[in-house]
């Protein structure tokens, strides 16, 4: 069955459709936090966070002034920067206090016909432990090019990155009693949710996509599971980072590099 968009996207606006912008801003009075980020863009550059009306207001009068050089410099498109707002999620579960997300892959392997795959990935942390007050990104985002900002990186680069046979180890021992759920969590329920929202998010796009043989494309998506162990798609990338600059990533990138080709 087809999902709602609800039931596995945060709530999203886009800041340049009028209409979404408006319907954002109206929205937004009150103390709560959004993530902005630019489409289009990787490694969390050009990404911050929305906490009080404030910075509602700041961005609000930063997107108009955009418009209206646009619009004294007569370019053509008059749209505001290509970005996103989106509902931030307060209460992620969290692995030994720390935040975390999962990347794992989706390779469009052809288009004529349509072929599909996917592929386990890895678990991404955060160098220090959740607060969702805090004003520090390092806190809030988990990929690699953001932790290396943080003081604590480089001696606990190896921790920031886990297997996804760690992560389902520590999701039996400290989470499936106390919230009663099935054996291997992550390997059964987990992993049909992902393949689950990826293949419907291909299934919107798919027409968008050219056909022709040897056209194929491997997309790193980003998971987040709150605590209440419900799956939020965060986004997906279509140029994932390949590198790896600890043990698990020089274990697990190369093997997905292999089996793409």
């Amino acid at each position: 069955r087809f999902l709602k968009m609800e039931e596995f996207f945060p709530e999203s606006f886009r800041l340049d459709l009028e209409d979404e912008r408006n319907a954002f801003f109206e929205l937004c009075k009150e103390e709560q936090i959004w993530i902005c980020k630019p489409s289009c863009s990787n490694q969390g550059r050009g990404i911050f966070l929305i906490k009080n009306p404030a910075s509602v207001d700041t961005l609000q009068a930063k997107l108009h002034s955009t418009e209206e050089h646009l619009l004294n410099k007569r370019v053509p498109y008059k749209a505001a920067k290509a970005r996103i707002v989106q509902r931030y999620i307060q209460q992620p579960l969290l692995l030994e206090g720390k935040k975390f997300d999962v990347r794992s892959y989706l390779l469009i392997a052809c288009t004529v016909p349509y072929v599909l795959f996917f592929a386990q990935g890895y678990v991404r942390l955060t160098c220090v432990n959740y607060d969702a007050a805090s004003d520090d990104l390092t806190v809030h985002l988990t990929n690699q090019h953001m932790q290396k900002k943080n003081s604590l990186y480089s001696q606990l680069k190896d921790e920031t990155v886990w297997r996804m046979e760690h992560f389902n180890s520590y999701v039996n021992e400290k989470f499936r009693k106390t919230n009663g759920l099935p054996k291997d969590w992550v390997f059964t329920v987990f992993t049909k949710r992902m393949q689950q929202i990826m293949l419907q998010c291909f299934l919107a796009a798919k027409h968008k996509l050219d056909r022709k043989l040897g056209y194929f494309d491997l997309i790193g998506c980003d998971f987040l599971i709150d605590q209440n162990f419900k799956v939020w798609l965060l986004e997906m990338n279509a140029n994932p980072a390949l590198h790896t600059n600890c043990q698990v990533l020089r274990d697990i990138i190369p093997t997905v590099l292999y089996e793409s080709l």
